[in-house]
């Protein structure tokens, strides 16, 4: 299923415009690409309420700005080996916002990224590269 695409204040305005002027909600709702149940819902706030912005929601407000996910994004496109915490580094030098790296994690999720990390493998220590180099091959 899609992402909801949430109407702009503009584009709000412009159909409670287009609804007093007389054009169908189902008319609305073509010209702005949207479902015929939203234009409904937003009518009947504009009727209960006066108003056309959304109300606030409940819940913790979100860290990261649009713009900031922007820049999440096109950091792990451009560096597709960078963690999470590489990329948290840039964004807090960049624009000054401190987040974790499970954020950076959370929002790649979004995008239906992830962070690729390069395989490390194990350190040798002298004993392993002297047993090594006595085995016997046959």
């Amino acid at each position: 299923m899609p992402p909801r695409r949430q109407l702009s204040d503009l584009d709000r305005g412009r159909a409670i415009g287009w609804l007093q002027d007389g054009v169908a909600a189902r008319q609305v709702a073509q010209r702005l690409a949207v479902a015929p149940s939203v234009i409904i819902r937003l009518k009947q706030r504009f009727h209960a309420t006066g108003r056309v912005q959304e109300r606030q929601r409940s819940g913790r407000p979100r860290v990261n700005t649009q713009r900031e996910d922007r820049f999440i994004q096109r950091q792990a496109m451009l560096q597709r080996m960078a963690t999470a915490n590489n990329i948290r580094q840039r964004l807090q030098a960049t624009t000054n916002t401190v987040v974790s790296g499970q954020t950076i994690r959370n929002r790649l999720h979004n995008f239906g990224l992830r962070v690729m990390r390069p395989v490390r493998e194990t350190t040798l220590t002298a004993t392993h590269r002297a047993a090594r180099r006595s085995r016997v091959f046959l």
